[in-house]
């Protein structure tokens, strides 16, 4: 089994089924997941810039991509609302894939949307992207706002809907907030160690500890803006000293793969939150390049059990944690 906790894919399904392609998980990305060997994860909905303008259409706009594709592609993708489902995906031959989403602009304050979203088959929401909106505050946003009275509601609803929530895209005071309001373990599905890299998106020492202590788990993030500021250093060598980081700090048992990769990505979008068009790292450019990262975890002295916790079991049982 092989999981990444955070995909961009149905950005890219939207952008193409608006020009008139079908079965885009086909054409544009399975020999890549297959040449990598990955078996699902999380594949979410995003108002992908200059979207972030107006996000409730740019939802609506996904949901309908989505769920076209999702019909025309059954033959390849089971659609994930159990923990068991990714192992009986697996064994049908098929992406195991739960649906999030990333960021809730687009609900505005009507959290009762959040029922909606859990019929449909999400197991996974963040308030938030990278924006400060009706509940909740983004990484570079006001750093003295976090939760609104909405966003402890919309936390609320997702617990009680036993929904995983995703602190990957709130500011310090919004992931403090949330740990403070919720019943259930979180995830930072794709954040990277603070001490190793000083941006923004990334955790601190104590933030890793209170997601570790309430049960959660970290998955890192390839994007290299968050593994090194030096060019030289994003590599995947420095992405495993993330993984190692996290390791010694929370337990083998609490960390995953979220590589949020984003090589499908127009220029448009990346240039509004990254600095280069160069984005990639060395010897992980995409996920077709997975096998590189086990193979280095492997060097490094990881047994085959601890790669294949860290390769989508310690997922499934946090999500089962979270579901109990």
């Amino acid at each position: 089994m092989l999981l990444d906790l955070h995909g961009d894919i149905w950005t890219d399904v939207t952008v193409q089924r608006l020009q008139g392609m079908k079965s885009v998980i086909k054409k544009r990305h399975l020999d890549r997941f297959r040449q990598g060997g990955l078996t699902g994860g999380v594949f979410i909905i995003w108002a992908d810039p200059p979207h972030d303008q107006r996000p409730q259409e740019r939802m609506i706009e996904s949901l309908g991509a989505m769920s076209a594709e999702l019909w025309e592609n059954q033959d390849i993708i089971q659609v994930v609302t159990e923990p068991e489902d990714f192992a009986a995906a697996e064994a049908a031959g098929k992406l195991g894939v739960m649906l999030g989403l990333e960021g809730l602009s687009g609900i505005g304050t009507n959290v009762e949307m959040l029922y909606a979203f859990e019929r449909m088959g999400f197991r996974l929401a963040m308030l938030t992207w990278n924006e400060l909106n009706d509940l909740s505050t983004g990484p570079t946003q006001d750093p003295t706002r976090g939760l609104t009275d909405y966003g402890r509601q919309a936390i609320r609803i997702m617990n009680e809907l036993k929904m995983i929530v995703d602190v990957a895209h709130t500011n310090e005071k919004s992931f403090w907030d949330i740990l403070e309001t919720t019943s259930a373990p979180v995830i930072a599905s794709h954040s990277n160690v603070r001490q190793i890299c000083d941006v923004p998106r990334n955790l601190w020492d104590e933030q890793i500890d209170a997601i570790r202590q309430g049960g959660g788990m970290v998955g890192i993030n390839a994007f290299n803006e968050f593994v090194s500021h030096k060019r030289e250093e994003q590599t995947l060598s420095r992405l495993v000293d993330h993984i190692d980081y996290l390791v010694e700090r929370m337990g083998i048992d609490h960390v995953g793969f979220g590589f949020d990769f984003d090589d499908f990505l127009n220029l448009d979008t990346l240039a509004s939150f990254s600095s280069s068009p160069d984005h990639g790292l060395q010897g992980l450019q995409n996920i077709g390049d997975a096998p590189n990262m086990l193979a280095e975890l492997e060097r490094r002295g990881y047994s085959a059990a601890d790669i294949r916790k860290l390769s989508g079991e310690n997922f499934v049982n946090f999500f089962r944690r979270v579901r109990a």
